[in-house]
């Protein structure tokens, strides 16, 4: 559904400026949202005759964002109140370290009868 906000050149833009700084990918997984699937496909008109004529396979999954936030929502929380990283292998280290503690306790890992304590120190060292 296009809006005012969420409209096809808006998209456009941030699919072409993403694009640009990061390289173009193989395939993108989006949500059901008209515009950022209209700006996919504007870009993908405009990469197959300007550039190699690679293309963007593009994934459209309903409600994929819902899910991504429910499940990150805890990382939020913690980093909201900081004031951001200072460094990008910082950020890393904290945010790996964030959600190995939360799968522990989602009891994603083999717990072999051990503790949420010792499998974190298990993992650490």
């Amino acid at each position: 559904m296009l809006s005012e906000r969420r409209d096809m050149p808006a998209a456009r833009r941030f699919f072409r400026r993403a694009l640009g700084n990061n390289g173009v990918p193989d395939r993108i997984v989006i949500d059901k949202s008209g515009a950022n699937l209209a700006g996919l496909e504007a870009v993908n008109v405009i990469l197959k005759f300007t550039e190699t004529g690679q293309t963007i396979n593009i994934l459209q999954v309903k409600y994929l964002n819902n899910i991504l936030e429910q499940d990150h929502r805890f990382i939020k929380r913690i980093t909201g109140r900081m004031l951001g990283f200072k460094a990008f292998h910082s950020a890393s280290a904290t945010l790996e370290g964030i959600e190995a503690a939360h799968m522990i306790r989602k009891g994603q890992f083999d717990t072999n009868s051990l503790n949420a304590f010792q499998q974190f120190a298990q993992l650490a060292a």
